[in-house]
């Protein structure tokens, strides 16, 4: 029987398993990501690649512009649960912003929305030691009230709480990235804001069980998206008013840049990463991804968004085969808990459909989309470095190899069972998805 060989991300490694031919509907890459997309750009190259974005802007001065005159600037940057190059992005902005105003007092804020705080350790892997020792960095924390200011009402009717060190500064910018986002449409932009420096009542309230179930919180959908309506509000009441965001490539490598105008530039990486990474779907009884590997596959918690690239091309009561290390166990007590004490991942769905938005409690958007993926598929969870026991408490299956996944779930299939198979579940949009940005 003749075989096809896959292969996926996991970690900063992969995993390996080998498929009947005839049994492979599809592998769904984006064009110009698979083998034939060349060599990766070199640092110097992705250097210049986010320079000649700094130098011509989208709809917005200069860095050195916005700079001048201004006695603050607060840099809000991302935390370690996302694979931004920051020690590409943030030398170029920081070497803007002071040939502007040599004497501009800097300030790094680590947009950790809802997650743990980034450690030092990971701070200086994602910065490296020269910005880590030379400039001041604050770690958000959305759950201290110290560093909280009330500064408005979402559109959705929540309380906005934003971090002092931004709404403090006399002028605020962000690195990040643009990728599909499961259901905020895509991340990057106004992300950096809500979730990234909000307060935790703030994120609970733009992520409610609504909205979370609004058709239009989908992969690649920003127009009607009412979680991205308050994105956007929340970033003008920032002032936010410079990005510098990148796409980027399978390996993690700077692809293109996109600076300026915190909305303009963002839509326009936004519309060239929709045609970019657009698949269409393909039905099969097993569809295979993952998380894209480190450092989005850390925990089960993040790796939701990858399984529901796969949710969209399984059929109703097929298995959905998902590579993740996970080596940072489940990522939240509430996601934990939420489906660990479930009795069934129906009856948590049912119940959540049914949750206030002023009683949205924490982790419960990320449940709830794994509640929904759970009612509908079997999940096998890949990984040798997360509690097996852990995975199945949350209603999963847990298999240590890709190959022993792949071999359980065609044994249990039927005999004609197709696989599909989506190499990196976070760096595709699977369409139809029912709406365009």
């Amino acid at each position: 029987m003749e075989t096809m060989r896959i292969k996926l991300p996991y970690h900063k490694t992969f995993q390996e398993a080998s498929v009947p031919d005839q049994r492979v509907r599809a592998i769904l890459v984006p064009e110009g990501h698979g083998d034939a997309a060349g060599a990766s750009p070199s640092a110097e190259e992705q250097a210049r690649i986010v320079c000649e974005a700094l130098d011509h802007p989208i709809a917005s001065p200069r860095l050195e512009e916005l700079a001048a005159g201004k006695k603050t600037v607060t840099v809000i940057t991302s935390d370690h649960t996302r694979p931004v190059p920051s020690h590409i992005t943030l030398p170029p902005m920081l070497e803007r912003l002071r040939r502007g105003n040599p004497d501009i007092a800097v300030t790094l804020l680590v947009a950790t929305g809802c997650h743990r705080a980034t450690t030092a350790s990971e701070l200086r892997a994602k910065f490296g030691d020269a910005i880590c020792d030379r400039e001041h960095i604050i770690v958000h924390d959305c759950a201290d009230p110290a560093s909280l200011r009330h500064v408005g009402t979402l559109p959705s009717g929540g309380a906005l709480w934003l971090n002092r060190w931004a709404l403090d500064a006399d002028l605020v910018v962000s690195d990040g990235f643009i990728e599909p986002h499961f259901f905020a449409g895509f991340s990057g932009g106004r992300k950096s804001v809500l979730p990234g420096i909000a307060g935790r009542q703030t994120v609970l309230a733009n992520h409610c069980s609504k909205f979370i179930a609004d058709p239009h919180a989908r992969a690649g959908c920003l127009d009607g998206n009412p979680i991205h309506r308050d994105m956007l509000f929340a970033a003008r009441q920032a002032k936010l008013a410079f990005i510098a965001n990148v796409t980027l490539n399978p390996d993690k490598s700077v692809s293109a840049a996109f600076a300026g105008d915190p909305v303009q530039a963002h839509r326009a990486g936004c519309d060239q990463m929709l045609k970019a990474v657009s698949v269409n779907a393909v039905s099969a009884e097993i569809a295979i991804t993952s998380n894209g590997g480190y450092p989005l596959d850390q925990n089960i918690y993040q790796s939701v968004k990858g399984m529901t690239a796969a949710e969209a091309c399984c059929t109703p009561g097929g298995t959905i085969v998902m590579v993740a290390s996970c080596c940072d166990g489940h990522g939240g007590e509430g996601f934990f808990r939420g489906l660990s004490e479930a009795p069934t991942p129906q009856a948590l769905l049912q119940w959540v459909l049914r949750m206030p938005q002023d009683e949205t409690t924490p982790d419960q958007w990320e449940y709830q989309i794994l509640a929904r993926i759970l009612s509908r598929h079997r999940v096998i969870l890949v990984t040798d470095r997360c509690d097996p026991q852990m995975i199945r408490a949350m209603h999963m299956e847990h298999a240590a190899t890709l190959q022993e996944a792949v071999d359980r779930a065609l044994s249990e299939a039927s005999p004609d069972a197709g696989v599909t198979v989506i190499p990196d579940g976070v760096g595709v949009i699977v369409t139809p998805a029912g709406c365009h940005a």
